[in-house]
């Protein structure tokens, strides 16, 4: 369902609302507006997990460091699981059950920490790629030589 493209996946790329029906679509007694946002980070290094509710405040953040993970371990799909199962303890903790999910980067963490999300009892309606890319801007890292 999820591949390494930009694009969103949610029911209004589908089936976009008619005006008078926006109200009609609902989780948990919340339009889609005002879900709460799941925001991944998902670097070469570790992933960032922070989720804040509709109007930007921040509720819950985690990373795979906070996690007890260090160094190397730090940029595994397993730590970012387990970062993943923490934010959304605390996420279900302060009462969030629908989360909407914004992707940035291309880090071996970002389908684990979604994963993770859902294993640890939240329903995501939404994911979002939000990854930065260059249109031919700055000069890329030199390949490494093994």
């Amino acid at each position: 369902m999820f591949d390494g493209f930009s694009a969103i996946y949610h029911i209004y790329d589908h089936f976009p609302p008619l005006p008078g029906q926006e109200s009609s679509l609902s989780w948990g007694g919340k339009k889609f507006e005002e879900l709460p946002v799941v925001h991944i980070k998902a670097t070469y290094n570790n992933t960032h997990i922070q989720l804040t509710d509709s109007a930007g405040e921040s509720m819950v953040r985690t990373s795979c460091g906070t996690e007890g993970f260090k160094n190397i371990k730090k940029s595994t799909p397993v730590a970012a699981q387990t970062a993943g199962i923490s934010a959304a303890a605390k996420a279900t903790a302060k009462g969030v059950t629908f989360v909407r999910v914004v992707v940035k980067g291309l880090g071996p963490g970002r389908l684990s920490a979604i994963k993770g999300l859902t294993m640890g009892g939240l329903e995501v309606v939404s994911i979002t790629d939000n990854t930065p890319v260059p249109h031919n801007g700055c000069r890329p890292r030199k390949a490494r030589r093994t």
